[in-house]
């Protein structure tokens, strides 16, 4: 979740220079927004199966791909909705020239 917040702020701040709020938020949002769906979907189809407890000695890893798999699917809403709401609400903090 990190990484690609700090990336999707980079961009915002960057596009923040040459458009309105609005376009630099889409933008930021958008340009990254296949590679973190790719990411997390392939990630998720891995730990799936020990998630559900398939294969040998799958119990002990259970928990852990559970646990994974949630932060995944919490992170997506978070850097997709939660994350341009809280960039359009402290962009004078971030970009004090504007």
């Amino acid at each position: 979740i990190g990484e690609n917040s700090i990336f999707t702020i980079q961009q915002f701040l960057a596009e923040l220079k040459n458009s309105d709020v609005n376009g630099a938020l889409s933008y930021a949002i958008s340009a990254r927004l296949r590679p973190k769906l790719m990411t997390a979907t392939g990630a998720i189809a891995a730990l799936t199966p020990l998630a559900l407890g398939i294969g040998t000695g799958a119990q002990m890893h259970q928990p852990l791909a559970i646990a994974v798999i949630g932060g995944l699917v919490m992170a997506l809403p978070l850097l997709l909705i939660v994350l341009p709401g809280l960039l359009k609400l402290f962009r004078k903090k971030l970009n004090p020239e504007n």
